[in-house]
């Protein structure tokens, strides 16, 4: 099935949720960014209620602009929810549940009948445990429902030649960190501006991370970008030196 195809069908499938009214739970990732791009192409077909939420937070700094659409930016204070600072095994359930907890609120008071989400069929090939959270409160999800993977949702977003298409995946920074470590704010602003400045000597769409133990960081890029960092050495490692990583590896894994 190609792009095209795939695309009607999730037309389809979004259709029946118009007249309800939709709040999107949007990231500004390829995911929810296509999920948005359809919904704004049926309500200029079809006027509908449409409200894109978007998280900010010291997880997630960066927040999304939605463009046209209708959106409100939930301000979340993450590491004040319980547990959250001790990063937990089960950190992704903690956050997500509190999130959409939120989202799902904001959703009732908007008179909207449907919150969903951009997770994909990909997604529930791996161990995530936000995904309980999504159930708990209801949380649509309509990639993953009719089973299409990450590559066909690349494919769908190049066809609507959204620009976000190739982008790599960006999860919120306290997946920089191991289980059982401590996050505070300082640290997840390590970790962001790290990737900040590695994203400017990577080529785009690059995928990679900066994982971070105490003063020690780990980059992670694929094997094609080896000699490319390895060529930046000097500035990469006097770089992370001034926000306090001392000890900078690359990860021989690739990634």
């Amino acid at each position: 099935m190609d792009a095209r195809e795939t695309l009607d069908r999730l037309r389809a499938a979004l259709r029946p949720l118009m007249a309800g009214g939709i709040a999107l739970a949007y990231s500004g990732g390829v995911d929810s960014a296509l999920l948005l791009a359809v919904l704004e192409g049926l309500r200029r077909e079809t006027p509908f209620p449409l409200l894109a939420l978007t998280m900010r937070s010291v997880f997630a700094p960066w927040g999304a602009d939605a463009g046209g659409v209708p959106q409100e930016i939930v301000e979340v204070d993450a590491l004040a929810v319980p547990g959250l600072r001790d990063n937990p095994p089960d950190r992704c359930y903690r956050c997500k549940h509190d999130l959409f907890g939120r989202f799902a609120a904001l959703a009732r008071t908007r008179g909207l009948a449907t919150l969903m989400d951009g997770t994909n069929a990909d997604d529930l090939l791996e161990d995530r445990p936000g995904l309980r959270a999504l159930r708990e409160w209801g949380v649509r999800s309509p990639l993953a429902e009719l089973g299409i993977p990450k590559a066909a949702v690349r494919a769908m977003a190049a066809a609507l030649g959204l620009p976000c298409a190739d982008t790599p995946s960006a999860p919120c920074l306290a997946t920089r960190f191991p289980y059982g470590t401590a996050l505070t704010e300082k640290a997840l602003q390590t970790a962001e501006a790290g990737e900040a400045f590695l994203r400017g000597l990577l080529p785009r769409a690059t995928p990679f991370r900066l994982r971070i133990q105490g003063d020690a960081a780990r980059i992670e890029v694929p094997p094609a970008c080896f000699g490319s960092v390895l060529a930046q050495r000097a500035a990469i490692l006097a770089h992370l030196a001034t926000l306090g990583l001392r000890t900078v590896s690359l990860d021989l894994a690739g990634r």
